[in-house]
C-alpha cells in the first residue's frame, strides 16, 4: 500500500485526475437519478448540478494539469507531494463531504463547501506564490490564470452566501453561477488551450507558425463580463449585445491561428475540434436571442452552457488528460481506435445534449432524453477512464524518469 501511494502521489495529475473523474462520474449519477426520480433529494437539484461541476469536478481535472505546467512556464521547481497532496486530500473530503450530504444531510452541505473554498485558495495562494517567484519576462498566460481563479474564488464565496434566506438571494446564486461558469471555468480553460493547443500543434508540424490576437485574453475577459452582466437580467434579447461580438471575436481569432487539423494525430486534432465548440455555444446563444423576437415560445433549456461543457470543456479535458497521462507513465503518446471512438462519443453527444435541450419544442419526451443524455456521458467517462484511468492509479511504474518538456 506504501509503494502504490507513492507512486500514486508522485505526480500532481494523478490524484487530481483520479478525482476529477470520481466526482464527474458521482455527480452525473446523482443527477440522473434524481431527475428520473428514483432519489428525492431537498435541494434544488439544478443549482447543486451546476455547482458540483464547476466548483468541485472541472475545476480539479484542471488543478491536476496546472500543477504540472504552472512551474514549467514560469521556468520553477515542480511542486513538492507533500505541498500538493495536503491540498488533495482537503478536495476529496470536502467533494464527499458534499456528495453525501446532498443525499443525507442537506442542512451541512455549506460546511464542505466552505472547506473547498479553503481548498481553493490554498490553491491559489501556491499558483500565486510560483508566479511570483519567477523572473521570467513574459508571465502573461500565468496572470490570466490567477485573474480567473480570482474570479472563481469570488464566484463561490457568493454562492455560499446566497444559500441563506435574504430577499436577493437568488440574484446573488445566478451571478455565482454565470460567473463561476464564464469568467472561473471557462477563462481557466480558454487560457490554456489558447497556450497548449498551437504548442502542441507546432511540435507534431514545426513550421505552423502560432499568430494570436494581441491582448487576447483581455478582450475576452472584457466581453465575458459584459455576458455575465447581461446574463443577470435573465432576458435573451440584451444576451445579444455580448454574443455577436463573442462570436465574431472568437471565430477570428480561430480563422486567424489556421490550424491545421487535417494534419495532424488524433491526439491533436480533437483538441482543435474542442476549440470549434465555442463559435457553436455563441451562435445558438445569438439564435436564442433573435428567436425571442419570432416565437417567444421556443425553448432552449440551457443549450449554450451544455454545448460548452460538453463540446469544449469534456473535449478538451479528454484530450488534455490523455495526453498527459499517456506522456507523464513514460507511453508514447499516440491513440489508437479505442481513443478515437471516444474521441468522436463526445463530438456526438454534445449534438445530442442540443437537440435534447430544444427537444420539448417537438413534443418529445425532453426527460427521458435528459436522462439518456447523462447515462451516455456517464458510460463514456467509464469507458475512458478504463484505459487512461487506470494508468494513473496501477501499482507500477513504466517509466520512473519523468519527462521532459517546455511549453
Amino acid at each position: 500500500m506504501s509503494s502504490w501511494y507513492k507512486k500514486f502521489s508522485s505526480q500532481p495529475h494523478q490524484p487530481f485526475f483520479t478525482n476529477g473523474i470520481l466526482f464527474f462520474t458521482l455527480f452525473m449519477l446523482l443527477f440522473f437519478l434524481s431527475y428520473s426520480n428514483i432519489l428525492d433529494l431537498d435541494l434544488n437539484l439544478l443549482t447543486y448540478h451546476a455547482y458540483s461541476l464547476i466548483f468541485v469536478v472541472f475545476i480539479q481535472f484542471f488543478l491536476g494539469f496546472l500543477f504540472v505546467v504552472f512551474p514549467k512556464f514560469l521556468m520553477q521547481s515542480e511542486i513538492e507531494v507533500q505541498e500538493y497532496m495536503n491540498q488533495f486530500h482537503i478536495y476529496f473530503i470536502g467533494s464527499i463531504g458534499i456528495f453525501i450530504s446532498i443525499i443525507f444531510f442537506p442542512k451541512f452541505v455549506f460546511l464542505f463547501q466552505i472547506l473547498l473554498l479553503f481548498a481553493q485558495v490554498l490553491s491559489f495562494k501556491l499558483l500565486y506564490s510560483i508566479h511570483k517567484k519567477s523572473i521570467m519576462q513574459d508571465k502573461t498566460d500565468t496572470k490570466w490564470v490567477l485573474i480567473s481563479f480570482a474570479a472563481g474564488l469570488v464566484s463561490h464565496l457568493l454562492f455560499i452566501v446566497s444559500q441563506f434566506d435574504f430577499s436577493s438571494s437568488y440574484l446573488v446564486s445566478r451571478i455565482a453561477i454565470n460567473s463561476g461558469f464564464y469568467l472561473f471555468l471557462f477563462m481557466i480553460i480558454f487560457t490554456i488551450s489558447q497556450r497548449m493547443i498551437p504548442f502542441f500543434t507546432r511540435v507534431m508540424a514545426p513550421e505552423y507558425i502560432i499568430n494570436k490576437t494581441p491582448k487576447l485574453l483581455d478582450i475576452l475577459c472584457l466581453l465575458l463580463i459584459l455576458k455575465v452582466f447581461l446574463l443577470s437580467f435573465d432576458n435573451p434579447k440584451l444576451n445579444l449585445i455580448a454574443d455577436i461580438p463573442l462570436f465574431i471575436f472568437i471565430s477570428k481569432e480561430l480563422i486567424r491561428w489556421k490550424l491545421p487539423i487535417f494534419q495532424m494525430p488524433p491526439i491533436v486534432w480533437i483538441l482543435h475540434l474542442g476549440l470549434f465548440w465555442i463559435p457553436i455555444a455563441f451562435l445558438i446563444s445569438i439564435i436564442e436571442g433573435i428567436m425571442v423576437f419570432i416565437n417567444p415560445e421556443f425553448f432552449f433549456e440551457k443549450a449554450v452552457i451544455h454545448t460548452l461543457a460538453i463540446g469544449y470543456f469534456v473535449t478538451v479535458l479528454i484530450g488534455f488528460g490523455t495526453r498527459v497521462i499517456l506522456g507523464h507513465s513514460g507511453r508514447k503518446i499516440q491513440t489508437d481506435n479505442f481513443s478515437i471512438i471516444i474521441f468522436i462519443s463526445v463530438q456526438i453527444l454534445a449534438f445530442f445534449r442540443i437537440f435534447t435541450s430544444i427537444s420539448s419544442n417537438l413534443n418529445l419526451n425532453y426527460t427521458l432524453l435528459i436522462d439518456v443524455t447523462a447515462l451516455l456521458l456517464v458510460a463514456t467517462l467509464i469507458i475512458w477512464s478504463s484505459r487512461y484511468v487506470v494508468i494513473l492509479v496501477e501499482n507500477e511504474k513504466k517509466v520512473e524518469e519523468k519527462p521532459k518538456w517546455k511549453a
